[in-house]
C-alpha cells in the first residue's frame, strides 16, 4: 500500500508470486510476496551497499587477489553484481536467476546496468549448476519470500558449487543465522567442508561463509586490508571494519 513516504514503482507476477519495487526515503526496495524485502538500492548511487551482509559478501571477494570470472546464484536487485563489476578485475560474469522478469526489472527500476561482461540465464540454479562455467568467485544468495532456497542446505548442490571453483577460488554463501549466531546448517557445513571455511556474522541476522577451493587456502588479513583500501577509493566508503568479525567455522 502506498503511503506519503512509500511509493509503488512496479508490481508484476510470475509463476512464483509477486515481484514488487517500492521507493521510500531515497531508497528502492525489491520485494517478493507479501512485502518481504529482498534487496535495497540507493538510486542516486547504486554502488552504495546499505546492508552489512552484502558488504561482507564483497569483502569475501577480496580474498582472491585477481578474480577474472564470477558466478552469481541468484540476482536480487543486481546490487552486489554491479559493485563486483565496478571494483574487481572481472572479465566474465554469469548469473543464474530463477525468475524471468527480474533482470529486466532490475535494469529498468533498480539501477542495474547491462554490462557486456554479464551473461544471465533464467532457470533453477539447482538444475543449471551442472552447465555453469567454472569461476574464481561463486556467490550463493538464493532467497524467496519464505527464506533461503533448498540449495542453501543441499549437500549435493553445495558440493557442486565448490566443484565449480577454479583453483584459488572462493565460494561465498549468504546464510541465515540461528539464535546462537551460528549459520543455519552449521553441522552440515562442518561435515561437507571439513571445517575448512570462515564466517562473517553481520547484524542483519545473517552469516557469510567463505569456502575455499582447497585446504591450502586461507584468507590473508593483510590482503583483505589492502584490497578493502583500494575498493574504498572506488566506492567512497569503507568495508574493512568487517574484517575483525571474521572467525573460523562455528563448532
Amino acid at each position: 500500500m502506498d503511503t506519503p513516504s512509500r511509493q509503488l514503482i512496479i508490481e508484476e507476477s510470475d509463476e512464483y508470486g509477486v515481484i514488487r519495487v517500492v521507493e521510500e526515503d531515497r531508497f528502492r526496495y525489491l520485494e517478493f510476496g507479501n512485502q518481504v524485502e529482498q534487496s535495497c538500492v540507493l538510486m542516486e548511487n547504486p554502488l552504495w551497499l546499505k546492508y552489512d551482509y552484502t558488504r561482507a559478501m564483497l569483502l569475501a571477494s577480496l580474498c582472491h587477489e585477481h578474480p577474472e570470472t564470477a558466478l552469481f546464484l541468484g540476482l536480487g536487485a543486481g546490487s552486489l553484481t554491479e559493485v563486483c563489476l565496478a571494483t574487481l578485475p572481472l572479465e566474465d560474469v554469469e548469473v543464474l536467476e530463477l525468475r524471468a522478469p527480474l533482470p529486466r526489472i532490475a535494469m529498468d527500476h533498480l539501477g542495474m546496468t547491462d554490462d557486456p561482461r554479464l551473461t544471465i540465464r533464467i532457470g533453477d540454479a539447482l538444475e543449471l549448476i551442472d552447465s555453469a562455467e567454472t569461476a574464481d568467485l561463486i556467490y550463493l544468495d538464493m532467497y524467496t519470500d519464505t527464506g533461503p532456497s533448498a540449495g542453501h542446505l543441499g549437500w549435493k548442490f553445495l558440493e557442486k558449487c565448490q566443484d565449480k571453483l577454479n583453483p584459488g577460488g572462493w565460494l561465498i554463501i549468504n546464510q541465515w543465522a540461528t539464535l546462537d549466531g551460528r549459520p543455519l546448517g552449521a553441522a552440515l557445513f562442518r561435515g561437507l567442508f571439513y571445517r575448512h571455511y570462515w564466517e562473517i556474522p553481520v547484524k542483519e541476522g545473517n552469516v557469510i561463509l567463505l569456502v575455499p577451493y582447497s585446504f591450502e587456502q586461507y584468507p590473508s588479513i593483510e590482503l583483505l586490508h589492502s584490497q578493502a583500501a583500494r575498493v574504498a577509493q572506488i566506492l567512497g566508503y569503507d568495508i574493512s571494519y568487517l574484517i575483525e568479525n571474521m572467525r573460523p567455522a562455528s563448532e
